[in-house]
């Protein structure tokens, strides 16, 4: 589907600080539409920072986002907004890469989309009048917590060296989500909650005729956490992102896909590297899990039993109406079959029926074709926040291997139908998961030790 030449641009029409309310107001607008947002973040913090504007102005580039997608015009105006071209170009990426799945679902080509706006002078060269960022206390990490496995284990591996580690939880205004209240309690760590008010036009996409899809709602919410520590005095911000969500979800014509741009690696370092302009080194912007595995992820949550029961990463815990939103895993959706795929091979049998309320997926045999999506077996890989093909594949035999598995004909079926990848056996694929994956971008203080052995399967 290609836009016609004359469709009218999107355009950013400014932000505005109040500091007395801690309110950050976005707006945004399209031919006779107007969008406005809201994020609350509360009056306390260092206001007068000379970094939080440069933070700011980040949130509402890449919020706008979220609105330009109604129609997804070619050209997006920055209106007074200066950026500079290194700005511009991360901007286009998060619009171009953060949408693929949104224009791959509305047949959209998105690669002649053009952004422009004044120039900005980068801070801390000779022309700018900017004054350097204060540099936030040491040792203070904030973790921008979602209640998985994944920023659980962040948590508790961080707290371990900086016990002045606070949560970050991002919602809609009102909503507290069980999911993530509850590991969040456990924590027994400070919590600060950020309120997103996003416009309610855009909840009408049906009604008035506007295209729908997924958003990089990642990069907006790093963005916000960036906010949130420089006004907090923060030296980081530390993500809980992991090696697979770098990796596409699908390639079409050639093209790589990724449901999770915006928790890849590629986003990270990009987005780093704005910071490094536009703020400075600190606060630190990076994840933890970079370069670990789903498995390697798993293996360290199965001995974190206090949160075995208070997790939830179904994403029908997340409904935004309270009375559709799930109070129990729905045991049938892919992140439920793909959590429990990935904690089979290191927690019981009976242990995950209790997680799963008596209703895990590995334990339903109607779902067979789920899970060959999962391991690449069948279909295509669904769009959601799941390892990739070799991750599944090895948890799978895995679990397979486990004495307590050993009459599931569905895992015997699954097992033969997807071989294990790469050369040696099970030990060496576990082994290999089980080891750094690649490059990470994790500052020396926050460094997780490499010379922990794997753990056996069974726990």
């Amino acid at each position: 589907m290609t836009r016609p030449p004359d469709s009218e641009p999107f355009g950013y029409d400014g932000y505005t600080i109040d500091a007395d309310e801690g309110v950050l107001s976005c707006r945004y607008r399209l031919g006779a539409y107007r969008f406005s947002e809201e994020i609350t973040f509360g009056p306390e913090g260092d206001w007068s920072a000379p970094a939080v504007d440069a933070a700011a102005r980040l949130v509402f580039l890449l919020a706008g986002v979220s609105y330009y997608k109604t129609a997804a015009p070619a050209l997006v105006e920055l209106g007074s907004t200066a950026t500079t071209p290194a700005e511009r170009d991360f901007l286009r990426q998060v619009y171009v890469e953060g949408l693929g799945e949104f224009a791959l679902a509305n047949g959209l080509d998105l690669s002649d989309l053009r952004i422009e706006g004044p120039d900005r002078v980068p801070a801390g060269s000779p022309r700018s009048s900017e004054p350097p960022a204060r540099p936030p206390s040491a040792g203070r990490p904030l973790v921008p917590f979602g209640g998985g496995i994944d920023s659980v284990v962040v948590v508790e591996e961080v707290r371990a060296s900086h016990p002045d580690t606070t949560l970050l939880v991002i919602g809609p205004p009102g909503a507290r989500f069980a999911a993530i209240e509850h590991p969040a309690e456990i924590t027994g760590l400070p919590v600060r909650h950020v309120d997103r008010s996003i416009d309610p036009t855009v909840r009408r996409s049906a009604e008035l005729g506007f295209l729908n899809g997924h958003v990089p709602v990642t990069g907006i919410l790093s963005a916000i956490a960036v906010t949130a520590a420089v006004l907090h005095g923060h030296d980081a911000v530390v993500m809980s992102n992991e090696w697979s969500a770098s990796i596409g979800t699908r390639t079409v014509a050639g093209r790589s896909v990724n449901h999770q741009y915006s928790k890849s690696a590629a986003f990270e370092e990009a987005m780093a590297a704005v910071l490094d302009q536009s703020i400075g080194p600190v606060p630190a912007f990076f994840s933890l899990l970079r370069a670990r595995s789903e498995l390697w992820v798993a293996e360290r949550f199965a001995h974190l039993t206090r949160y075995h029961r208070a997790f939830r990463s179904c994403n029908r815990a997340f409904h935004l109406d309270p009375a559709l939103r799930a109070e129990r895993w729905c045991g049938r959706c892919d992140k439920c079959c793909f959590i429990d795929l990935v904690l089979a091979p290191f927690l019981p049998r009976a242990e995950l029926s209790a997680i799963f309320d008596g209703a895990e997926p590995l334990a339903d045999a109607t779902l067979a074709d789920r899970f060959a999506t999962l391991l690449g077996t069948a279909g295509d890989k669904p769009f959601e926040c799941v390892g990739d093909v070799e991750e599944c594949r090895v948890a799978l035999h895995a679990a397979a291997a486990r004495p307590d598995r050993a009459d599931s004909p569905l895992l015997a079926t699954l097992a033969a139908a997807a071989p294990l990848p790469g050369p040696g056996g099970l030990d060496q694929a576990v082994e290999r998961l089980l080891r750094p994956m690649g490059p990470d971008r994790i500052p020396e203080r926050y460094r997780i030790p490499d010379d922990v052995a794997p753990a056996a399967l069974v726990v």
